[in-house]
């Protein structure tokens, strides 16, 4: 096997794996949102915080970015070049949305924070090199 082809299925792999992880972190996202929607004390920010909403509020945005990463994570795993786009920027107002949510929910938070920057990274240095080894570019 050619180093180019062990490198096309390993940007394969990773921007397969960034498409799944788009799909978790947007049931992740949609599920932490349904919590904060019909139990509002299980959320409460424990400092004073500028950006301090409601857990309704924070549930329905949380309900909107996880059907959006969810979304662009299918599309990701079926090799749409949009999907790309897409889930780069899901996967950014999904970290941006948890980099607000910190004070509510701090380690869930950032981890959900580091699967949107890995995702973010797969996508941006890999993407190009999968549609290229499937013909898409």
């Amino acid at each position: 096997m050619s180093s180019q082809a062990k490198g096309g299925s390993w940007a394969t792999f990773l921007v397969d794996y960034a498409g799944i992880m788009l799909v978790l972190t947007g049931l992740f996202q949609a599920m932490e949102g349904i919590a904060a929607l019909f139990n509002n004390n299980v959320f409460s920010a424990s400092v004073d915080y500028i950006y301090r909403f409601d857990p309704a509020v924070w549930g329905w945005i949380h309900i909107v970015v996880g059907i959006l990463l969810g979304v662009a994570g299918f599309y990701l795993l079926t090799g749409k070049l949009w999907a790309r786009i897409i889930g780069i920027i899901a996967a950014c107002l999904g970290a941006l949305s948890n980099f607000l949510f910190i004070p509510y929910y701090p380690v869930w938070s950032v981890l959900i924070i580091a699967l949107d920057l890995l995702v973010i990274w797969a996508l941006i240095f890999h993407g190009r090199d999968v549609a290229e080894a499937r013909g898409l570019a």
